[in-house]
This record gives C-alpha cells, structure tokens and sequence, in this order.
C-alpha cells in the first residue's frame, strides 16, 4: 500500500507513467492500470492518500473473482445443508462432493469444494482465548499412551497408564504413572499431586473418565463418590469438562503432546523393572520440562508456579486422605456386620440386631452408622474369617461371659465378704476345668443374693473347715437348714472340774 501511495504522490506531481514505473520498480502496465482505475471511478488522488492502507487496498483490489463466481453462489446457497449432514453417521466430504456434482455436473472439484466447506465450518467454531487465575484450576487428564514395565524373571511387560495435571495459569505440570485408571489408582495420583504441589487449587477440572465421572452431562455431571469425598476432604470441589470438549481444558492437552516429547521419547531405550523406578526417571524429566524457558515468556513454569501461584494454594489438611468404600448390611443375630470385603465380623450395639445399617471403610478404619448416627468405629482388619468385638456392645450376659476369669470371680467375692472370697481361692486352687469351676462360682454368688447372709457366712465356713468346696454342698446345708442355729463355742477347751487327775498321774503309771 505504501508503494501505491508513491505512485499516486509521483502522478500527481506530474511524473508520466514511465517515469513512476523506473522509480518505483514496477511494470508500466501496472502503473497503467491503477490510473486508468481510479480515473475511472472518479476518485480523488487527495481523498485517496488520506485513507488508511486497509482500506484503500479495499479500494484497488475489489476481492477474489472467484466468490463472484456463478458456481460460488449455487454452492454458497447450499453450505448449512452440508454442515448439518457432516453430523450424521457416515456422511463424509467425499459422499457430498458426489452428490453435489450429480446435481451441478460443472461444478467445483473435490479440492476447491473441500477448501470452502472448511472455511465455512472454521468460521462457524471460533476458538476463544480463556484467562486463568493463579491457584484457580487443576486440569487432570490420562495420557492416551502407556509406559511398560518388564518383570525380572519371567520378562512379561505391564503396560501402565500415565496421570498428567498441570495449573493452567503457570502451565506447571505433574506426571506420575499407575497401574490403571480405576478408582483407587486415579485417587492415589491425585492425592499424590496434591502433596507434590504443596496446596489445593479452587477446583479439580477431570475428563470425563469413569473414575472420576459417574454419569456424563452437559449441565449436570453427577460426579464419582469418592472424587466427592477427596474434594471434600481438601476442601475444593470438582468442575468437570463438557464431555466431548477438549478445548475446555486445551493446556493439559497440550501437556500430554509435550510429555510424549520430553519423557516418553526420552526414555524410550531405558528399561524399568518396577512402577517406583519408572516413576523417579518421570520426575527428573519432568523437574528438567517444569525448568525449560518457555517459548516467547522470559520465565519457566517453575519460576511462575513459585514466585505467583503457589502462595496461594490453600493448605493441605492435617490428615492424607484415604479412599472410602460404602456398603450397606443387616446386622446378624449375633450383633456383628460381615464386611464381605474382608470376609471379617465387626460388632455393633446390640440393641440393633436386625437393622440394616450403611457401613463405611477406609485402608484402615471401619465406620458403621444407622439413621445417620455413629454406631461403631474399628480399625480395619483384613483377616478372613475372624471377629473385631468391642465388649460393651455386647447384651450385659455376654459381657459377663467374657470377662469371666479368676480374679474376675476372687473380685465379686470380696466385695461380697472375707468368707466367701477364702472359698473362691479354694475353689480355683483345685485342677479342674474351667468352666467348671466358673459355674460353681456363678451358683455361689447366686446363693448369696437370695440365702440369709448369716446362713450363708457359716456354710461357707463350714465348706472350708471340711475342704468341700462344692455348690451342692452349701446348698444342702442351706435347704436343710442344717445351721439354722448359731455355732456353739469354738473353743476346743474341756470345762474345768475336780475329775482331772493331771499330767502327774499319768507320769507315775508309766514309772510302773
């Protein structure tokens, strides 16, 4: 355009056209030709060169013929009818082509007809610059390709899944790989990352991959239980992408084409025999990719994530989180829940036999709740088979059947009397079998909450004085009334009296 100008500037200074043609370098036809042009049009050379050079090369160059073209119109008419047709199941540019020449046999040709259609199609999805705020978003995606790992002695390869994140604003990443996407695994990573970057973004932007989305919407995703749980216990929430749309989180796509680059291509001739050395050999490339001067950007995404972003991260909490599993039981008759799981029993109150109850397990503690309310809490035991029983959710017989033992037994008896507790010494001084005599035991004290106490402090005597230490015993004396009556004198002393002949008679006779 400015060339244009100096031709005008030349013309109107009175230069003839070879002249403009020699100073500017230019063909005297063309010069020709824009004369000829603009004393056609009736245009003023002063109005000319006060226009801006847009708009006068609008002026000089009309446009490409070809959208003045018969075939552009007939084609330009039907363009909304293509688009809508490339939506339907195996419609392609070549079958429309087709039928657009059996309709206009001079038409374009595949090529011209396939560069308008895209122009059209381009025009119609616009791409929009999004802007981040730092420590807003964390994208969260899986690589479409895996990283192998080979077992030592059988040589079998283990294709692994490879967890990429990054925080839009810094474009800092984070690469960690899994042995499969499922829930467990895709929970770990993340938990992972959140550690590795120190704090927790405002929201958690996922694909719309099973382990993290249950049910896909555009309006209203429903989100897995326990990615809810994880953004709960980090105090974020989960924003998921519109399924299908990739440009909603365009960087962390671009982070998988880099991460293909910088680490998959960098250690395709390396062999890993486990997930820990692959990867430690991830990190290092991606600390070196984190630490690489970004194109046009006089910082790396490191510099940025430190310096602007990861101050404002919210804190981790106190606790890592642990992945909770949810299951719904009947409480047996027993008062304890199987936890299929672990093929193991915990117990609950008794007094909620028969409810159906929602239990509630992490790697490490069971919750059992019913109604809302926490019934029982226990440290998870993955031994099949056994039981985890807290004594007081026990019936108070079963709690007595329990913490039966001697001392136990020696402790009631105490507190019942001096007397009683001797004999229950006795009792359990005798080899016997247990049970035995913890029943002898239980019939005891039983007799000594309905017997006269009396009664009962003189039978018990009188067991020891006859090392009988039976029930039956006591209980014979105490239905026969056999010590209805007080105990005589216990001394073993005869009355004194005149009959006595004393030790010296007895010393003479042996003289004799």
């Amino acid at each position: 355009m400015s060339q244009i100008k100096q031709l005008l500037r030349l013309h109107q200074q009175g230069g003839g056209k070879k002249h403009i043609a020699r100073t500017l370098g230019i063909s005297r036809n063309t010069v020709k030709t824009y004369l000829d042009k603009i004393t056609a049009a009736g245009w003023e050379i002063d109005d000319l060169l006060a226009l801006d050079d847009p708009v006068l090369s609008q002026r000089m160059h009309a446009g490409n013929p070809a959208y003045k073209d018969p075939r552009f119109t007939y084609f330009s008419d039907r363009l909304d009818y293509f688009t809508r047709e490339l939506d339907r199941v195996g419609v392609t540019r070549k079958l429309l082509w087709e039928e657009y020449r059996a309709a206009a046999p001079d038409g374009y040709g595949y090529s011209q007809f396939c560069y308008h259609l895209g122009r059209h199609t381009d025009a119609r999805r616009p791409s929009m610059v999004l802007t981040h705020r730092p420590a807003d978003k964390l994208f969260i995606d899986f690589a479409g390709k895996t990283l192998p790992i080979t077992d030592q002695l059988t040589g079998e390869i283990t294709q692994c899944q490879v967890f990429i994140a990054c925080l839009p604003y810094s474009d800092y990443s984070f690469v960690m790989a899994v042995p499969s996407q499922t829930i467990a695994d895709f929970i770990h990573a993340l938990v992972c990352c959140l550690t590795a970057l120190g704090g927790v973004p405002g929201a958690l932007v996922p694909d719309n991959l099973k382990s993290a989305i249950v049910k896909a919407s555009r309006y209203e995703p429903e989100v897995n239980r326990a990615l809810d749980d994880l953004a709960n216990h980090y105090n974020t929430t989960v924003v998921p992408a519109r399924a299908g749309k990739p440009k909603d989180k365009a960087l962390v796509e671009n982070q998988v084409k880099m991460i293909y680059t910088r680490v998959y291509a960098t250690l395709r001739n390396q062999m890993f025999f486990d997930l820990a050395s692959l990867n430690k050999a991830i990190a290092e490339k991606v600390g070196a990719h984190n630490q690489t001067r970004m194109q046009q950007k006089p910082y790396c995404r490191t510099e940025r994530f430190l310096a602007e972003e990861k101050p404002l991260l919210a804190p981790l909490p106190s606790t890592p989180f642990e992945l909770k599993y949810y299951s719904r039981y009947k409480v047996a008759q027993n008062n304890h829940v199987y936890l299929g799981a672990d093929k193991h029993y915990y117990s609950v109150p008794y007094a909620h036999i028969g409810k159906p109850v929602q239990v509630i397990y992490t790697r490490s503690l069971v919750r059992i709740y019913s109604e809302g309310a926490l019934l029982a809490a226990h440290p998870r035991d993955p031994r099949p088979g056994r039981y985890t029983t807290t004594a007081e959710h026990l019936c108070s017989q079963h709690q007595h059947y329990l913490k039966r033992s001697p001392e136990y037994y020696i402790g009631r008896a105490r507190r019942a009397g001096p007397t009683l507790a001797a004999l229950f010494e006795k009792i359990f001084s005798q080899d016997r079998y247990p049970e035995q005599l913890y029943r002898t035991c239980d019939g005891l004290l039983n007799l000594s909450r309905k017997a006269d106490p009396e009664a009962f402090t003189r039978a018990c005597r009188l067991a020891l004085e006859h090392q009988n230490y039976s029930w039956g015993f006591i209980d014979t004396m105490l239905k026969n009334k056999m010590i209805g009556q007080p105990e005589p004198n216990d001394s073993k002393h005869l009355p004194k009296h005149g009959n006595v002949r004393g030790r010296d008679y007895y010393q003479q006779t042996l003289k004799l």
